[in-house]
């Protein structure tokens, strides 16, 4: 029989030959390195049996699905490892993740971080066993008595029965009732075994356990099953997984750095915000957090007043019947508060979007008023569960940085483009150059017309293509009411975070009954363009701290100048640097403490402050100051002098050099969706 290549070039193979026969046919370097292969457009097991016509493309262990298809094996082999050291352990799902994998498991016992390296150790000898990896397709009955809790024996595939894993049961049969409820068949069950483990999969798999590269185990966490706080906690062991030892090593080595820059530490070393158990998700902001917050909102705002934006602000809380015309009830209760006013059912707003069409039904609107581009610095609330809340990056509440834009049809297109190059001018500002657009096309729960659907999409896509910009398709990933653009931006470690999201929307006009006068003197419904910038304030700041290690650049700095006399005689001309600083419009602090000068100097660097100015006796002699930059000595400067400078560098928005780690670690988490 004859395959196909991905070069169009036709491979002559015997009858039953498989994925891996073919990679043997082509050559035995391609064969040891072959991990899987791509079937159909499918992605199958080396021992996948091939037929005629097929078109191939072989997977190796170096390319992105192959370091997937290894990560999936390793949470196999370290789950085994854990039923040989933790007998009695229920295993539930172990899924790849962007830079690693982890498995979800209810241990009998306590387990901690130390326990890691015992779990390493065992999955080494699994490996060195190199135990092959088989796949068996089962019918719902015989997978059932597999996991389930009998008396153990064999099934008619040769299994081991009995294997009392209740989470695969309860997956299992949610599978049937699933088949069931849609009138269908019942699925087929695929099974993976590796010696004496078994676990309920859809692969692919590497052809045995030998064949696993380098992998670390990572860190351990709470997890509930499924998601759900009302279900069991579990335990998340997380881990990784290369083809090859160094780039392991250069991995773990981002980590630490991440670790080291990690925004929750450096806010509390710097003394910007605080969390509590009176307020489990809430950010507690204290006076130099806020500093750094209002610099990031000045200059939003400055920005949005040249691009022809009205700020707006609506209430947090409004009544549910508004999120039920709206969409958000349907799609959306499952994230909100709720709370009862004069016997009303009202909800605190997730989203801005009801909020904003309120304000633009207000009065009458003429196509002469369109486009209208409101944006507000909304306070949303959204219920998170405990196990996942992060520091600023996953929160109950936060600052979206909303604007709502109602256009004409005709008008849609511009006003995308518009936005498209704010986005990227307002990321250079802050230092992201290196950013990443996705467009994401109708999910399966979603509102309105198949024809809304198409108009949206099509605008979107033809700005992306009328631009130039290189994007990548996300299918299945827009908004219940809307497609949508996101921006996401790599910092210095190589993550990347999506903040960003132009949304069109045709759908919720139409839901809340908003129009405006066309030049015909009828009445038109206009579009709805749904758009956050940096997504979460809250979110956004976490990501400069860690973008900049606390370093940030001295516009957005919350202490800009620090004042150092080097002793009591030295303090009234160091209060008059800083009053005169003050004056100029820094943030300036003095810092006159008993305390040695180099220890001042030491606490200073600490504090990340972006100037040092130290002085003595020779300044108070010629009014200067003796300056440091971020610890580089730059010597004596006139005060006037050092002043202006500071001014400029403000003024300009410099941003200071970071080290760029060349980081390959992915996507950092998705940033909130826009309303």
């Amino acid at each position: 029989m004859n395959v196909t290549l991905p070069d169009g070039s036709p491979l002559e193979l015997p009858d039953g030959a498989t994925a891996l026969d073919a990679a043997q046919a082509i050559g035995p370097r391609l064969a040891k390195a072959t991990v899987a292969a791509r079937v159909n457009d499918k992605l199958v097991d080396t021992f996948h049996v091939l037929k005629a016509g097929d078109s191939v493309a072989l997977i190796t262990a170096t390319s992105p699905e192959g370091t997937d298809v290894m990560r999936h094996t390793a949470s196999h082999v370290m789950a085994q490892a854990i039923l040989r050291l933790f007998p009695g352990s229920k295993y539930s799902i172990g899924p790849t993740i962007e830079g690693g994998f982890y498995y979800d498991l209810l241990f009998p016992q306590a387990v901690a971080e130390t326990d890691l390296a015992r779990i390493e150790q065992e999955m080494a000898r699994i490996v060195k066993e190199d135990l092959a990896v088989a796949r068996y397709e089962l019918p719902a009955d015989e997978a059932l008595a597999v996991f389930g809790s009998g008396d153990g024996g064999r099934s008619p595939a040769g299994l081991p029965t009995g294997l009392d894993q209740p989470f695969k049961v309860e997956l299992i049969e949610d599978l049937v009732s699933r088949a069931q409820a849609e009138g269908g068949p019942v699925p087929t069950i695929s099974v993976y075994t590796q010696g004496e483990f078994t676990d309920l999969c859809r692969g692919p798999h590497l052809p045995s356990t030998g064949k696993l590269g380098a992998f670390k185990l990572t860190s351990i966490a709470g997890a509930y099953w499924r998601g759900d706080e009302h279900n069991a906690m579990l335990t998340r062991i997380y881990g990784t997984a290369f083809a090859a030892r160094g780039e392991l090593e250069a991995y773990l080595t981002q980590l630490e750095l991440a670790r080291q820059r990690d925004h929750r530490r450096i806010g509390r070393d710097l003394d910007l915000f605080s969390f509590h158990e009176e307020g489990p998700g809430f950010p507690f902001f204290h006076p130099k957090g806020m500093r750094l917050w209002n610099a990031m909102i000045d200059y939003w705002r400055a920005e949005h007043v040249i691009a022809g934006y009205e700020e707006i602000s609506t209430p947090m809380i409004l009544r549910r019947e508004l999120w039920e015309r709206s969409g958000h009830w349907e799609n959306y209760k499952d994230n909100m508060y709720f709370t009862t006013i004069d016997e009303q059912a009202y909800a605190v707003k997730p989203m801005n979007c009801p909020g904003g069409l309120l304000v633009y039904k207000n009065r009458r609107r003429s196509y002469r008023d369109l486009p209208l581009r409101m944006a507000e610095l909304g306070r949303v609330h959204r219920h998170e569960l405990s196990g996942v809340l992060h520091g600023l990056f996953r929160v109950r509440y936060f600052t979206q940085d909303d604007a709502h834009i109602f256009c004409t049809p005709e008008q849609l297109e511009d006003e995308v483009l518009g936005v498209l190059r704010f986005m990227l001018h307002i990321y250079a500002a802050f230092g992201f150059s290196d950013v990443k657009i996705e467009l994401s096309t109708r999910p399966a729960k979603s509102i309105g017309s198949g024809e809304m659907w198409a108009k949206a999409e099509s605008a979107l896509s033809h700005v992306l293509d009328a631009e130039g910009t290189d994007y990548q398709l996300n299918p299945g990933d827009g908004a219940f009411y809307g497609p949508k653009i996101d921006f996401h931006i790599r910092d210095v470690m190589g993550r990347t975070w999506q903040c960003g999201t132009i949304q069109v929307d045709f759908a919720m006009p139409e839901r809340l009954d908003i129009s405006y006068t066309g030049a015909d003197n009828e009445e038109h419904r206009p579009v709805m363009i749904h758009r956050a910038m940096l997504g979460s304030i809250e979110r956004f700041m976490g990501i400069l701290l860690e973008h900049y290690g606390g370093n940030l650049p001295t516009w957005l700095a919350p202490e800009q100048v620090l004042v150092l006399p080097v002793s009591d005689r030295h303090a009234e001309y160091a209060r008059e640097v800083r009053d005169a600083l003050f004056a100029a419009g820094a943030r300036v602090a003095l810092d006159d403490r008993s305390e040695s000068l180099g220890k001042r100097i030491r606490d200073g660097q600490l504090q990340k402050v972006p100037y040092l100015l130290i002085v003595g006796d020779r300044e108070v002699e010629g009014r200067t100051v003796s300056v440091r930059e971020r610890g580089q000595e730059l010597g004596s400067l006139p005060l006037v002098e050092f002043t202006a400078r500071l001014l400029a560098e403000v003024a300009e928005r410099r941003l200071p050099a970071v080290e760029d780690s060349n980081a390959s670690e992915p996507a950092a988490g998705a940033g909130p969706a826009a309303g």
